[in-house]
């Protein structure tokens, strides 16, 4: 009785477990049922497991058709960025990122070294105009002998018939220098700030402190010397403004070749690596410091490297390989004696035995798809040609024709090419990117310059540079500039900087380039000859 008794009470809980087991597959199956009625669009596929029958449930999964964001496509999925209430989706991320960018603080922390620069170098290129019309306006009693009368003084040698051009021409020259001042400082520093950096630009600061110094010591011996003994002689006033000139001119030469100049020569070579797809290029750069480097490094990737595209990482089939090989284990009847350990030494080998082939899996689903990505290739170039012979020039139709503008045209020829370029966006992961409105007025742009079809799909053939990537185009793009040096520093051999964006990483490796020993060897002209030798087993 006892026996039986415990008999029956381990049954019950596992007849038990089988009425819900078997209720749950009747509801998953009741769910399938209705999630086919919803959407006839759901893809099953079985796996070619090696379990038998009794576990074909367990190895059919779902695929998930990627979303896009119009309905001009055959199959539309909706897709939300949070996972519960309270979640927060990209585009609120991308939204906060844009609002913080567009704030005062920012526009205030991006122009207030550029504002200081110019009102500096304002003060510094109107005090020679003051200096020169000061004595002119007669403050104080403050009146100059004109440059006839204090070169009669100075050289008393002659009659001043010829001082008079002399200070006219001065004041020729500063006029000039001036003007090649103002127009050099306007190509050199009026530009919009390209970066807003997280250190000082020490060659940049260390020629407004010059501008400084220069202007204040310029001043004080105007005021020392000049104003407060309220000097007569004019003509050594222009000479005094003159040489404030000439060193702004100087100093101005001096910013060119560091500002400029320094880093034009390459210097060290950058291997810049992107995570996480492992995108890598090599860019020469000169005698940079390392968040300048970072700006460089930045320009070049916006033109060279490929958007990334999240949805191109996930190979059909790398989710049921995951689920396949991590297995975990549980004692349901809490007795733990009783599982036989040859057991679990042949499931662990199964499992590892899974794990050694999925490189081969991997590189036929990889082999597949590039057949696909060939197939919808071929069809869209087909579909697009087909759909650009109808259209023609007005001139060029003989008889009588509907005259239509480039927006009419790309409405009457898109529908004949629609579905391919659906289905090669979809293979390629490309959906969300583009919309009916988006293709319609690039195909709209096309016709009205007569390019050829295959200009038009081009766009659509890569994933494109970063630069054009039109979704995620922002006016200011934030970046966190990662490194354990001082920024300010200047990069050397061995300089390692990251630059981080959300979930792109870009790792980037400084070497310098080596120091080229060219020799010379001359060939000896009496080496340069040869002999013929014959064979009788040979042609020659």
């Amino acid at each position: 009785m006892d026996a039986e008794s415990v008999r029956s009470g381990r049954s019950e809980p596992r007849s038990e477990r089988s009425r819900r087991s078997r209720g749950h597959r009747h509801g998953r199956h009741r769910s399938r049922e209705r999630s086919n009625e919803r959407d006839d669009r759901s893809v099953t596929i079985q796996l070619p497991g090696d379990s038998g029958g009794e576990n074909v449930e367990d190895d059919r999964i779902e695929v998930q058709i990627l979303p896009q964001d119009d309905n001009w496509g055959d199959n539309t999925t909706a897709i939300t960025g949070a996972t519960s209430e309270t979640g927060i989706s990209m585009e609120d991320v991308s939204r906060i990122e844009k609002d913080m960018d567009d704030s005062m603080g920012f526009d205030c922390a991006r122009y207030i070294g550029s504002v200081l620069a110019a009102i500096l170098g304002f003060l510094a290129f109107v005090s020679p105009i003051v200096m020169v019309l000061l004595p002119k306006l007669n403050i104080d009693g403050w009146e100059t002998v004109p440059c006839e009368a204090s070169c009669i003084v100075d050289t008393k040698t002659d009659t001043g018939s010829n001082c008079e051009p002399k200070c006219e021409g001065l004041l020729i020259s500063l006029a000039f220098k001036l003007l090649i001042l103002l127009i050099g400082t306007w190509a050199l520093f009026f530009r919009k700030p390209k970066a807003t950096m997280p250190r000082i630009f020490i060659f940049r600061a260390a020629i407004l402190f010059l501008v400084f110094v220069l202007t204040f010591a310029f001043w004080l011996f105007y005021a020392v010397r000049i104003l407060q003994k309220k000097e007569k002689d004019y003509y050594s006033i222009i000479s005094f403004a003159v040489s404030l000139a000439d060193s702004l001119l100087f100093i101005h030469y001096l910013s060119i070749i560091l500002l400029e100049i320094r880093q034009m020569q390459p210097m060290y070579v950058v291997r810049v690596v992107r995570s996480p797809d492992g995108e890598s290029r090599s860019y020469n750069i000169g005698q940079l410091s390392i968040q300048r480097a970072a700006v460089t490094i930045l320009e070049q990737y916006y033109k060279d490297f490929p958007v990334y595209n999240p949805y191109l990482d996930s190979i059909p089939g790398s989710s049921r390989r995951k689920n396949l090989t991590n297995f975990k284990f549980y004692d349901v009847d809490g007795v733990t004696h009783q599982t036989p350990h040859g057991r679990s030494r042949a499931i662990f080998a199964a499992a590892a035995h899974r794990r050694d082939r999925s490189h081969n899996d991997r590189f036929y689903e990889e082999q597949e798809y590039e057949r696909r990505l060939r197939k919808r290739r071929a069809r869209l170039i087909v579909a697009a040609d087909e759909a650009f012979t109808h259209i023609r020039r007005l001139h060029e139709e003989q008889g009588p024709a509907i005259p239509m503008d480039p927006q009419e045209a790309a409405q009457a020829i898109f529908p004949s090419m629609a579905r391919a370029l659906q289905k090669y966006l979809r293979v390629t992961r490309q959906q969300p990117r583009y919309s009916m409105e988006n293709i319609l007025e690039h195909l709209a742009a096309c016709l009205s310059h007569d390019m050829s079809p295959r200009s038009f799909i081009e766009r659509y053939m890569s994933q494109g540079n970063v630069i054009h990537n039109d979704r995620d185009h922002r006016p200011t793009q934030t970046w966190v500039l990662i490194c354990d040096t001082l920024l300010s520093r200047a990069v050397e051999d061995g300089t390692l900087f990251q630059l981080r964006q959300g979930d792109i990483a870009i790792l980037c490796s400084v070497r310098k380039i080596p120091h080229f020993n060219i020799t010379e060897e001359v060939i000896n002209p009496k080496d340069n000859k040869f002999v013929l030798r014959l064979n009788s087993e040979t042609s020659v």
